[in-house]
């Protein structure tokens, strides 16, 4: 069995020349087994091995005594022991998400530390196969029936893939190997055991005696059409930026055939708020749905996930953990520079003397006439820079009449989410200047003006949203 155990290893590649392995040991048969596999595979593999114990504190003395059981099995052949103890119970949310987050940032810990290059798990073809059903049964997509992965990113590995956890145990009594039995692993009230110890024994009896084995097969197939679909899909769709919120057009969603529109979703979806989990088939076919629709605005929640459609793109945020205010107001100084609550834009306003034969006034939007303004009461004028609100209107540079800048913002096609935050400069509650509209006609530079307030916006919205309006 320990040659299965070699070839895995090899043909998954886990463990260069001279890696420092740390083994995580439970006390349980698998865990076991692999100590006393890799011991043996060690001095032809040269790996350096350590043992990694975490004590969850969630079955009192029995828990502590399997730290005992494990700490003399690391003695027994002679190598570092490294344990980690917590009180889950203690933590507030789902108990085995808890363990599970509790094991990962003992293992991250090791790692970053380098007191180990790789952590090896026991998990083995019957867990694997336990996942996949598992996960089959919530109706999870290719990606979640890939099961528990091989080699993880984070330097995870798991040697025993290839093995059933019935070949452990009788390898352990041949030898008389002793290994610790966990109580909780026979408490039905964890879906997990009742799936192992009712679900699957009746499935093997009746329809599928090597139910184990298709079922991690199918996670082979699986994990190998996702790997084929993330190189397929870096090079159809470059990578995103760490831009947030994150924008999507409709078009890259309905112009792809579906297989390609979902994989990009979830990318998307996982980079804006930093996993997929709670995330299923119906979010995402929400979420398509919305892009396919013709016009108007669309809105969605999601679990963690703020969607929101406006024209031809579609905004991905995460859920903020407290609603700042809707609404801003700030002083504005002539000359000086504001950034904007929320965002790296920034306001900033220049007085420049213009020399004659400039460019014609007409086309000039962000220039203020400034001796008009020194004109209001005071030494100078105070200007306050705010946000757009409902019902705010102007008259810009070439119009007749007052228009509502909502109706401006649904010509030029501007996204519901980029209007909330959009700059006005007032004086007196009189609107002098609002982002890409420009200057007010009644103070807007003309061919006479000699020094203007200059506004200089950060932010070119236009720019960002051009691809997709054309």
């Amino acid at each position: 069995m320990l040659d299965r155990v070699e070839r895995y290893i090899a043909r998954h590649q886990m463990f260069p020349p001279g890696t420092q392995v740390g083994v995580a040991v439970s006390g349980g048969a698998d865990s076991v087994f692999l100590l006393h596999a890799l011991c043996e595979l060690a001095p032809r593999l040269n790996l350096r091995l350590s043992v990694i114990h975490i004590e969850h504190g969630i079955r009192g003395a029995a828990s502590k005594d399997d730290a005992e059981f494990v700490r003399q099995l690391a003695d027994s052949v002679d190598l570092p022991f490294h344990i980690h103890s917590a009180n889950v119970p203690a933590i507030e949310g789902n108990e085995e998400q808890a363990a599970r987050n509790v094991r990962l940032g003992f293992y991250t810990e090791l790692l970053a530390a380098g007191t180990a290059d790789r952590i090896a798990t026991g998990h083995t073809r019957s867990d694997q196969a336990e996942t996949v059903l598992y996960r089959i049964l919530r109706g999870s997509g290719l990606a979640g029936l890939s099961g528990i992965l091989p080699v993880t990113r984070e330097g995870i590995v798991r040697p025993l893939l290839a093995i059933d956890r019935a070949e452990i145990e009788a390898w352990l009594r041949e030898r008389n190997i002793a290994w610790r039995e966990d109580a909780t692993n026979q408490d039905y009230s964890y879906a997990r055991n009742r799936l192992r110890h009712e679900v699957l024994p009746n499935l093997r009896e009746n329809f599928n005696p090597r139910l184990d084995e298709t079922l991690a097969n199918m996670a082979t197939l699986a994990r190998d059409e996702e790997s084929y679909w993330d190189s397929e899909l870096a090079r159809l769709q470059p990578a995103f930026t760490g831009q947030q919120p994150l924008i999507l057009t409709t078009d890259q969603l309905t112009s792809a055939p579906p297989a390609v529109a979902r994989r990009l979703l979830r990318k998307a979806i996982a980079q804006a708020r930093g996993d997929l989990r709670q995330i299923d088939f119906a979010h995402i076919e929400r979420i398509l749905d919305m892009a396919r629709s013709q016009d108007g605005h669309d809105r969605v929640q999601l679990p963690g996930l703020d969607v929101m459609r406006s024209f031809g793109w579609i905004r991905l945020s995460r859920l903020p953990a407290t609603q700042r205010e809707r609404d801003f107001s700030l002083p504005l100084a002539a000359p000086g520079s504001v950034e904007l609550p929320g965002s790296s834009a920034r306001i900033t306003l220049q007085v420049l003397e213009k020399s004659e034969g400039g460019e014609p006034y007409a086309t000039v939007v962000n220039e203020l006439d400034w001796q008009r303004l020194r004109s209001f009461p005071g030494a100078l004028p105070s200007l306050e820079l705010r946000n757009w609100r409902p019902g705010d209107q102007y008259r810009r540079v070439g119009q007749a009449k007052d228009e509502k800048i909502k109706f401006l913002f649904q010509e030029a096609r501007i996204p519901l989410w980029e209007r909330r935050d959009w700059p006005i400069i007032t004086y007196e509650g009189a609107i002098l200047w609002t982002r890409r509209f420009g200057a007010a006609a009644d103070f807007a530079a003309g061919p006479a003006t000699r020094v203007v307030l200059q506004v200089e916006d950060s932010v070119c919205s236009e720019s960002r949203y051009r691809s997709a309006q054309e």
